[in-house]
């Protein structure tokens, strides 16, 4: 079982755990350093300030410890977007299912959005695995650009309000 819970300023070491290795993959590629995770703390604390709310951001927590993040970014009065990542050690068990499934709750509920997307790099199937697990519909690509240069074609996924 997971619990979210609000990002703190004394989690940045947690976040350097989960912004490294295979985890940053298919993201960045970059890890993330000490400084960088607390700058990324500190934006999600003053995105939290800012009314109206455009991004919401968590930890995932599993047996009390941080293991992961998942941010809800609002991109338009009813469309919302889900990112995640997790530390590579706590892959395969159902966290991040378990987080999306949370995230979608509030999104239609608290947050008053009709519509979710979210998308993964072609080389990381388990992240569509979670997707389609938590209701959402592969709806096509989308070209996002390489560190190289070169285009890589992103599944994309969508889920309406139920």
């Amino acid at each position: 079982m997971v619990t979210l819970r609000a990002l703190a300023p004394d989690d940045a070491q947690a976040l350097t755990r989960i912004y490294s290795g295979a985890s940053v993959r298919h993201t960045t590629g970059q890890e993330l350093t000490l400084a960088q995770a607390q700058r990324k703390i500190r934006r999600a604390l003053a995105r939290a300030a800012e009314t109206p709310r455009a991004q919401w951001s968590w930890g995932i927590l599993a047996t009390d410890e941080m293991i992961g993040l998942i941010s809800l970014r609002r991109r338009s009065p009813t469309v919302g977007s889900i990112s995640y990542i997790l530390r590579e050690d706590t892959w395969g068990n159902g966290y991040a299912t378990e987080a999306v499934k949370n995230v979608v709750a509030f999104a239609f509920t608290t947050a008053g959005l009709e519509r979710l997307e979210a998308m993964h790099h072609p080389d990381n199937p388990a992240s569509g695995r979670v997707l389609t697990k938590t209701g959402f519909t592969r709806t096509g690509t989308c070209d996002r650009n390489a560190e190289d240069g070169t285009a890589v074609a992103y599944q994309v996924y969508a889920l309406p309000l139920p």
